[in-house]
């Protein structure tokens, strides 16, 4: 089952005034009554863009680059809820319009070039333009998380929090030999045991904070969602040519089900 939705008190005028009617709602929630603790986050699993935005001046084959989406991180994600029954969240937006893992002051909320290529339609934007993207994209899909984190809390039910993303085997020329990264900031506690987990299949280079690592001027969802709730949280980064296909999404999937499994009962309530 798949909830579109805006939250109550989101700007209507704001979002009404960049998606139009035949655009998508700004997220997808799947399973939204699953009774697994862990919840599953995909901040850059979409690569759309509005309709009043045209495609940012860019030509669709660099919307289908990893600086458009995180490619096979929404694929992944859906089957991991699945066999997990756990609640997701998936962003449908292109990381190019906004970025719903930076903090608003990042100066990549809002990217005027990614990996060497300019984006037009980021260009000189003032703060009304910005706002307009906030107010429709960025503020629901974070009211969305915020509000099923507190019917939990409400509820007495646990929350595992997992982040999930995905990063390109190449970067600035440079090969990235991990297969994924385990990802933290100041609480390290989940994190840790998916790390060590990993590393004990046998046939994954696991990255410690790498190919990434964390902060609260480059990132959003660690630190409100994770630290600030005083969560078990981890972000997780697959390797994208190991789950560019349905085949590769369904093995990481089967392969974080069974891990996740394992950790759950000795990881601290």
């Amino acid at each position: 089952m798949n909830l579109h939705a805006n939250p109550a008190g989101s700007p209507i005028t704001a979002v009404a005034s960049l998606l139009g009617r035949d655009d998508p709602p700004p997220f997808t929630v799947h399973n939204p009554h699953g009774a697994s603790p862990f919840m599953l986050l995909a901040d850059h699993a979409g690569q759309r863009v509005p309709a009043a935005l045209g495609n940012l001046g860019l030509p669709h084959a660099e919307l289908d680059r990893h600086i458009g989406w995180d490619i096979g991180i929404a694929g992944t994600t859906v089957e991991l809820a699945r066999r997990l029954d756990a609640f997701a969240i998936e962003q449908t937006w292109s990381r190019l319009v906004i970025d719903c893992n930076r903090p608003l002051a990042s100066p990549t909320l809002i990217p005027e070039t990614s990996d060497g290529t300019a984006v037009p339609g980021n260009a000189g934007l003032d703060s009304a333009q910005r706002q307009q993207r906030i107010d429709a994209i960025h503020a629901p899909y974070h009211a969305r998380i915020a509000a099923e984190l507190d019917r939990r809390r409400d509820a007495g039910q646990p929350t595992l929090l997992v982040m999930m993303h995905s990063f390109t085997p190449v970067m600035n020329g440079h090969p990235r030999p991990w297969h994924c990264g385990v990802l933290y900031h100041r609480d390290a506690r989940f994190a840790h045991a998916l790390r060590d987990a990993l590393r004990a299949e046998g046939d994954l280079d696991v990255g410690d904070n790498q190919p990434y690592a964390v902060s609260d001027s480059s990132d959003y969802a660690v630190p409100v969602h994770g630290e600030g709730r005083g969560l078990l949280h981890v972000e997780l980064e697959i390797r994208q040519d190991l789950i560019a296909d349905a085949a590769g999404q369904q093995a990481w999937a089967a392969r974080l089900e069974r891990l996740f499994t394992a950790l759950q009962p000795a990881l601290p309530a």
